[in-house]
Order: C-alpha cells, then structure tokens, then sequence
C-alpha cells in the first residue's frame, strides 16, 4: 500500500510539471521570425536556415588564434587596438557599410596570423584591408588616392597595390568568411529588435573588434552575446527569450564571460585615447547609445 501510495504522489508530481512545463512554454514560445517575409523573395526563407547552418559550420575558418600577436616581432596588440580604433573612424568618414568594417578587421587579424609586419607597415597593411573589404562589399569603393590621403600621404599608390597583392595571396583569395555581421542580422531578427536595441548592439560589438582578448570568442558567440548585453543594458534585467536561444543555440550560461567582457568595455569606452567607437555612437546618428548604462548587474 506503502509503495503504491508512493507511485501515486510521483505520477502527480510528473503531471504537475509537465503542466508547469507547457506553460512556460506557452509564456515565451519559440516564434517564427520569418513567416512575415514569406512573400520577400529578398528573405530567401526557403534558404535561410541552410545558410546559417553553413555559416556555423564556416565560421570556424574566419577565427584567428587568440595568441599569434606573440609571434609578430615589430608589432603588438595595443598597435593592433590603434589601428583599429583609426580604421573605424575612417569607415564613419567614408560611410562605408557595416559589412565592411567587420571584413576589414577579419581580413587584418588572418593576414598578420599568416605573415609578420613592421611597424611601419602595419597602417599599411589595415588600409589596404579596407581596400579589399570595400571592393568586396560596397558598390562605389574609395579610390586609393583617397586612402593614400586619410593616411597623410605616408604609403604610395604602388606600396598600397603592392600590398593588396601579397594579402589576397597570403589570404588565398578567401574574401568569403561569416564576420560577426552577418549573425547580428540574424539574431536581431529573432531578438524581435527595435532601433535602440539594433544601434546599442553594434555599438557593443564595435568596441569589441579594438580589444584584441576578443579573438578568443567565435562570430556567432560574439553578436550573440552583444545583444544579449545590450537587452540586459536597456531592460536592467537578465534578458534572453527561448526564440533567441533556439536561433543562436547559445544560452544565457553560454553567453555570461562573453558578456561581462563586454559590460566592462561598456564602462570604460569614453575614458583613455581609443574613443573612436564611443565618439560616433555619440552622435544624433546612431542615436547616443554610447550614452546608455551599462549592465553593471551582470558583472
């Protein structure tokens, strides 16, 4: 009887979860983020989950070892921070497309995994990045005398031609890898993002291509995890729906070293020299996020 009494209260026990289950469930269900574009040829629907399954099975191809600064003899990650947070102004000054700048930061950190550089060479290098990037990615590309002068006529049209040479052979012609960019696209679909959360986002993740620590973390983690700190940064609560876990198969436990690092890039991007990223999300344009506090709860 004793046994048998046991067995009951544990199946009432199993129903009543399960219950508790389907309602959690019912509370924040998986949405289908792309059935309002089933009518956009543009969305490619049909494709879309194979192209992001390609893109998690790639991504491994754009990442760099978090350790081949230790290699370079000339050069080292505060020259890498420099030139970045330069290059960054640069893109704002040109009015480039976000998927540029992301290339350009990808192609920079593969190409001096693969070959040293001199100091003196290293603007060099980063602004012929930008060059490949451009023509990769925009429809009007800066001309290279246009380059030659943001960098105060330091290299000449031939070095810079030169350069684009070896980098495209050292990159093998691989132009085509996943940056963070295309997964923020992605995850700001599912995150249902408004303006505010898209702009706080790429601000995050902007100050996050200068900091050379970052390279530990893969594309998809990294613009999983600024969104993820920028919702908590507006909504000053953990927030993290199942669609968006089901979209960049990350959980909030994945995505916590990553987005502490991030806060703490957060707290500290209007004070030191490298402010470039700060100063332009200042601006009317993208809306002041710099302005917003960071999620000082997750730390």
């Amino acid at each position: 009887m004793f046994v048998k009494h046991t067995e009951a209260i544990l199946d009432e026990i199993d129903e009543i979860e399960e219950i508790e289950m389907e309602d959690a469930m019912e509370d924040d269900p998986v949405l289908d983020i792309d059935s309002s574009d089933v009518e956009n040829p543009l969305a490619v629907v049909e494709y879309i989950d194979d192209i992001y399954h390609f893109y998690r099975k790639t991504e491994s191809l754009s990442c760099v070892s978090p350790t081949y600064m230790s290699f370079q003899f000339d050069i080292n990650q505060k020259m890498r921070a420099i030139l970045i947070d330069w290059l960054i102004e640069v893109h704002y000054k040109f009015e480039l497309m976000d998927e540029t700048l992301f290339l350009t930061v990808n192609l920079i950190d593969r190409f001096l995994e693969r070959q040293t550089v001199s100091r003196k060479k290293l603007q060099l290098v980063g602004m012929t990045a930008m060059l490949l990037a451009c023509k990769y990615e925009e429809v009007c590309v800066p001309i290279v005398e246009d380059l030659i002068v943001i960098c105060d006529k330091a290299y000449t049209r031939m070095e810079v031609l030169d350069m684009e040479k070896v980098m495209v052979n050292t990159l093998q012609f691989n132009m085509s890898v996943p940056t963070p960019y295309v997964f923020m696209r992605r995850f700001l679909k599912a995150a249902q993002s408004d303006r505010k959360l898209e702009l706080l986002s790429f601000y995050i993740i902007e100050l996050c291509l200068v900091e050379y620590e970052m390279l530990k973390f893969p594309p998809s983690l990294l613009a999983a995890a600024a969104i993820y700190t920028a919702q908590c940064s507006l909504l000053k609560s953990n927030q993290w729906s199942k669609t968006s876990e089901c979209h960049t198969m990350y959980s909030e436990d994945h995505l916590m070293e990553c987005s502490r690092m991030m806060v703490t890039f957060h707290q500290k991007a209007g004070t030191g020299k490298l402010t470039g990223v700060h100063r332009k999300y200042s601006t009317h344009k993208f809306g002041y996020v710099a302005r917003s506090e960071p999620a000082q709860f997750l730390l």
